[in-house]
């Protein structure tokens, strides 16, 4: 059972289509839709290294993670997609994620995908306290 839809989160990106940017599944679990490079005072999606991309799409998952009134160290999963999935991009992204997460190492698998304008997308299972 959904007890909560997050279609808004402050500084965060707007959902775009016909989604949530997160739904609360029994009071106990918080899945956070895929979150891409958004930019605040931009507002808007940025394409720059991987690195950058990695650092903002984990902004937005740690803004909506925060709107739930969870903590980073509450997620328990993430699903990277990466566009293009090479070493070198792994690596990119690897080095940004684990400076985020630090000691906390949520379970995560990283996908090769195509995406639209962006190249790093990250969504999330969060267990809320």
């Amino acid at each position: 059972m959904i007890t909560q839809r997050l279609t808004e989160v402050s500084h965060g990106a707007p959902a775009v289509g016909p989604y949530s940017l997160g739904v609360v599944a029994e009071g106990k679990f918080l899945y956070i839709s895929g979150q891409g490079p958004y930019h605040p005072e931009a507002k808007n999606l940025v394409r720059g290294s991987i690195g950058e991309q990695t650092e903002l799409a984990l902004q937005s998952v740690r803004r909506i993670v925060e709107a739930a009134g969870a903590e980073v160290k509450d997620i328990v999963r993430c699903g990277v997609y990466l566009q293009p999935l090479t070493s070198e991009t792994f690596q990119e992204m690897n080095t940004v994620y684990s400076k985020f997460f630090a000691l906390h190492k949520p379970a995560r698998t990283t996908i090769g995908a195509t995406l639209l304008n962006m190249d790093v997308e990250i969504d999330a299972i969060v267990a809320l306290p």
